[in-house]
């Protein structure tokens, strides 16, 4: 369903939409502006040398943030961000050259060649970049565009350069894949296809130079038919496949589907945070192992989560199963939702689900470190979360519904407006009410529909299965994941689904060492935390222990309340082990945990996600 077919109306994501347009669009803007990285194109336009400003990926940065006011532009039909983005387009495509290529970090005066450093120099995952923002373009104003026809140029060159008989070579970070996959979609051009296609093929046969990276980390270890489970970069892992499902499910390529859905199961049993969170070490913002998930030490990178609500997205697409959708949600609400702040202009890179010590305030005159988590930053030496957030927010109501053979689908839950055609051509009309995810009811009422049966299907969160509940006139059908109501649903129906979101405990998988003897707080979609400004003064919050033979409640709000208990006092000895433990006098108290995605709101700060069991488990 295209994008401008569903309208957020307030409410969490609407919100939250409306502080990307109003905030972290123009915030993103100046700072490339302030950090020169946008003059690299003014510089490369007039020939000039090899000075330049950020890293070999900055020209990324500018792309994702056109993708962005793109999408924007075209769901508010703004003025003044259209204008910006044709002036900010046109500076970029001024640098293009003849043939079609272009990059400011490479084929200048006194630069590297081009091509000259596919392992670490992102001239093709640049080209990725451009490329989305040109489809994003192409699907809002058409492709008669002269953006658009800047990006086809530069697809065009790919081809020609990597194609068949060119060059036998890959990205060390995957992003053209799944962008020419998308260009040959909204061009109908089959060409782009088969060149995504071709580069897929090319992962895992050691093309890449790995020098003291290993393979994986270049998604250059094993072919990806052969992958049993995601390993290496993060991002790089999501991206790629991402592209793959693109290309098997265009090309009917159910082996290679297969081999992506197998990763993705694995990788969601044993290499997932419960955030929804991607990769478990800060070396080489990588996957672990199995099990290898440590809260304090987690890097979780916000644009991981991204990724996989790309991955997430097109095997609910692919697949049909509304259990993807579920995997969107969790990373939608618990990392997306947290890498900003209020107000849209300071943002989280990594996303650790335990803080030991205070936070640091992030520099605000200029980018920070991009691991430094203890506080979101307004802009970091390596920024690519800030846009890569703000062109997901912008998207949003893309990944809200569907059509299928029977009718509509809706996939996740939020006030929306969504007018769209079923397939076979009937138009149709549903408004949407609900103030999830603080409160169960979503409520569709039924503008306009054809006169004849459809099926309107609802997915049923895992956490709701054998609780949730449909009033509605019809025929309903509760499967698993799925409610379905089929009727001759005309004007003036309305369908509601309850869901349970009150408070719940979860127990971690015991073969997770670092969890082991800890339970943790969710609602409906929302993970908790336990934050230090919601402690007694003085106490601490590696002494806390919860009492689970009470549940948690919700208090106030969002606010959820459990009973723990403290120690008096905690004595530190010159040794931290002994043959028993020590005896502390520990008084009951309730304590409030907050929704993970506001933690950091209210200063420096301590957390953690997974508190010890009094009585351990």
């Amino acid at each position: 369903m295209p994008a401008d077919h569903v309208t957020l109306v307030g409410g969490f994501w609407g919100e939250r939409q409306a502080v990307n347009a109003q905030m972290s669009i123009r915030h993103c803007l100046d700072w490339m502006e302030g950090t020169g990285w946008i003059a690299n194109f003014d510089r490369t336009a007039r020939g000039e040398g090899p000075e330049r400003a950020g890293r070999e990926f900055a020209d990324s940065e500018i792309y994702k943030l056109l993708e962005a006011m793109a999408w924007e532009s075209a769901r508010t039909g703004g003025v003044e961000l259209e204008e910006t983005f044709v002036a900010l387009s046109r500076r970029v495509l001024a640098a293009q050259c003849d043939d079609g290529y272009l990059n400011t970090r490479f084929g200048g005066p006194g630069q590297p060649a081009r091509y000259s450093d596919l392992e670490w120099g992102h001239e093709l995952y640049c080209a990725g970049h451009l490329i989305q923002a040109g489809v994003a373009r192409a699907r809002t104003v058409g492709l008669d565009d002269e953006f658009v026809h800047g990006v086809l140029r530069v697809a065009d060159h790919v081809v020609r350069e990597f194609g068949e008989g060119g060059r036998d070579a890959i990205d060390g970070h995957p992003e053209i894949e799944p962008a020419l996959s998308e260009l040959a979609r909204v061009t109908g051009d089959d060409r782009y296809l088969h060149q995504a296609a071709i580069f897929v093929e090319r992962h895992g046969r050691g093309l890449l130079s790995t020098g003291e990276a290993e393979a994986a980390y270049f998604q250059d270890e094993v072919p990806v038919r052969e992958g049993q489970v995601f390993a290496g970069h993060a991002v790089r892992a999501m991206y790629l496949a991402a592209g793959a499902i693109d290309v098997a499910v265009d090309t009917g390529d159910d082996e290679l589907l297969q081999a992506v859905e197998r990763q993705w199961e694995q990788t969601l049993a044993r290499r997932t945070y419960l955030t929804g969170g991607m990769g478990s070490r800060h070396d080489w913002e990588s996957f672990g192992d199995d099990f290898e998930l440590p809260s304090d030490r987690a890097y979780s990178e916000t644009c991981a989560a991204i990724g996989s609500v790309m991955v997430g997205w097109r095997l609910l697409l692919a697949t049909g199963e509304e259990r993807h959708a579920d995997q969107i949600e969790r990373a939608l609400f618990n990392v997306v939702a947290a890498a900003p702040d209020s107000s849209g202009t300071a943002f989280f890179y990594v996303n650790p689900l335990q803080r030991r010590v205070p936070g640091v305030p992030a520099l605000l005159d200029r980018p920070s470190p991009r691991a430094a988590s203890s506080q979101r930053a307004p802009w970091f030496e390596v920024s690519c979360c800030p846009t890569n957030t703000a062109r997901t927010l912008a998207s949003l109501a893309g990944y809200v519904a569907s059509t299928d053979d029977s009718g509509i689908r809706i996939h996740q839950f939020a006030p929306a407006e969504i007018a769209t055609t079923l397939r076979d051509g009937s138009p149709i009309r549903l408004h949407v009410t609900t103030e999830y995810p603080l409160d169960g009811l979503v409520s569709v009422e039924v503008l306009d529909a054809p006169d004849r049966e459809w099926t309107l299907t609802l997915r049923i969160p895992a956490w709701a299965e054998g609780t949730a509940s449909v009033d509605a006139s019809g025929e309903i059908t509760m499967s698993g994941s799925a409610a379905r109501v089929r009727g001759r649903l005309k004007a003036g129906d309305v369908v509601r689904l309850t869901l349970p979101v009150e408070p719940r405990i979860t127990i971690p998988d015991s073969r997770i060492d670092a969890v082991r003897g800890t339970i943790a707080v969710e609602a409906g979609p929302l993970v908790y935390c336990l934050e230090s400004v919601d402690l007694p003064e003085g106490a601490d919050l590696l002494t806390v222990a919860v009492d689970t033979s009470t549940l948690p409640v919700r208090n106030d709000g969002d606010v959820v309340t459990i009973q723990a208990e403290l120690p008096d006092a905690v004595h530190d000895h010159t040794w931290a082990y002994g043959s028993t433990a020590p005896d502390l006098v520990r008084h009951p108290l309730a304590l409030d945990l907050i929704p993970y995605h506001r933690w950091a709101e209210r200063g420096p700060s301590t957390m953690r996600v997974w508190i010890p069991e009094r009585t351990g488990r």
